[in-house]
């Protein structure tokens, strides 16, 4: 997996997480100060292993890790017509 493609993917764990943070805000309350998000998805071995990695770095830097499972949001389609007039 190339850079760009992990960022990607994760760029839409991140995206399922807001929309997750902005319906439940009090879980915000639970992820220390200081903490790295580190999100596990329960589908995608290889971002699964990708970003394990960044959880284990952290912390063998004694940085505060929070991790979050979650699969991989499915794409929407878009119900948008657009009609000339």
């Amino acid at each position: 997996m190339t850079k760009d493609e992990t960022i990607k993917r994760n760029l839409d764990l991140h995206a399922e997480w807001m929309k997750y943070i902005f319906e439940h805000p009090d879980v915000l309350d639970k992820i220390p100060k200081g903490a790295v998000l580190v999100i596990l998805p329960e589908d995608d071995k290889e971002l699964h292993d990708e970003n394990y990695k960044v959880l284990e770095e952290n912390k063998r830097k004694g940085i505060p890790v929070f991790v979050v499972t979650m699969k991989t949001p499915k794409p929407q389609i878009s119900n948008i017509e657009i009609i000339a007039a």
